[in-house]
């Protein structure tokens, strides 16, 4: 018998990406000033490798944002990798982005294989 899941963070797995392939991994400040725009890289692969073919990839990574004291999450956006090597070109499943915040909280990066479901990190920034 199939259990079903009765949230999709049941579904959602995490590990130290220095030992995990498929974590995203997020370069960003650990402190910004209020306002000012900051560069953050997401990616899956930045210590192992993570294979990009047809049968196993990185299909997107999303990236969100909740304020340390704020009811509500912030999606500040979805990356997605289309080529996984079935012609003369292929991806790397990294993107940057900039955003600005004038509150201190969290971003959570979520990252889809196509074989291994879904991984999550998350790394605090703080606003001075």
């Amino acid at each position: 018998m199939i259990k079903m899941a009765k949230s999709i963070c049941e579904k959602i797995q995490s590990a130290d990406w220095k030992n995990e392939k498929h974590v995203p991994v997020i370069d960003a400040p650990d402190t910004v000033k209020a306002d000012e725009m900051v560069k953050v890289v997401v990616q899956v692969g930045k210590e192992i490798a993570h294979p990009n073919t047809v049968e196993h990839h990185i299909s997107w990574i999303q990236v969100y944002f909740t304020p340390d004291e704020g009811k509500f999450t912030y999606d500040l956006g979805k990356f997605t990798f289309e080529s996984h090597g079935e012609g003369p070109v292929s991806t790397h499943s990294a993107a940057a982005f900039h955003f600005k915040t004038n509150k201190s909280g969290t971003l959570n990066a979520v990252s889809y294989c196509n074989i291994h479901g879904l991984w999550e990190n998350s790394k605090a920034v703080k606003v001075e």
